[in-house]
């Protein structure tokens, strides 16, 4: 596999502090951490149209329908 290298100009400052500390925290060096993260984005799914990503996801979802048996909720009073 053909390892590339990248260069990333006008980060801002703090951008680049926290990334630094989230590299600290888990004991990654800058350039580990950043190729974690970059690796990681690759491999999501590009999502383009998010209603649709929303109705695909929703496709999945079995219905739930209310049984039956189920009671009302009281109110305060005690009646419903």
């Amino acid at each position: 596999m053909k390892k590339n290298t990248l260069t990333i100009r006008g980060l801002d400052d703090k951008v680049v502090e926290n990334l630094k500390a989230r590299a600290r925290t888990r004991r990654h060096s800058l350039e580990a951490e950043l190729r974690e993260i970059l690796s990681q984005a690759a491999r999501q799914p590009l999502v383009l149209d998010p209603l649709a990503e929303a109705d695909r996801i929703a496709a999945m979802t079995p219905l739930v329908r209310p049984m039956a048996e189920e009671r009302p909720l009281l109110c305060a009073g005690g009646e419903p």
